[in-house]
């Protein structure tokens, strides 16, 4: 990866605000995620550049990771009953 290229990582702040990008760029993140194991795994890089590789790795993982709970808690938001509704149909008397 070069190193002069601007990261996208995303904030804290940025998943609590409900951002759609943090989504959105999860599937960026995890593809460069795969290609910087795939360099780890062949093993032919020098040993700082296996540990900066590494360091970004920490990054994305994370990355992802809040990106999957902003889409859970999303999916949360959706599927919670309007106000005053309990979510099951209730027998009429």
């Amino acid at each position: 990866m070069d190193s002069s290229s601007p990261s996208k990582t995303i904030s804290p702040q940025t998943v609590d605000a409900g951002d759609p990008s943090v989504i959105s760029r999860y599937e960026e993140a995890l593809t460069e995620l795969e290609q910087i194991v795939a360099r780890l795994e062949a093993g032919e890089q020098s040993l700082e550049q296996s540990l900066q590789d590494y360091e970004r790795g920490i990054e994305l993982e994370r990355q992802c990771q809040r990106a999957l709970d902003e889409a859970e808690r999303r999916v949360a938001t959706i599927n919670e009953p309007p106000a005053g509704e309990t979510g099951r149909d209730e027998p009429s008397a």
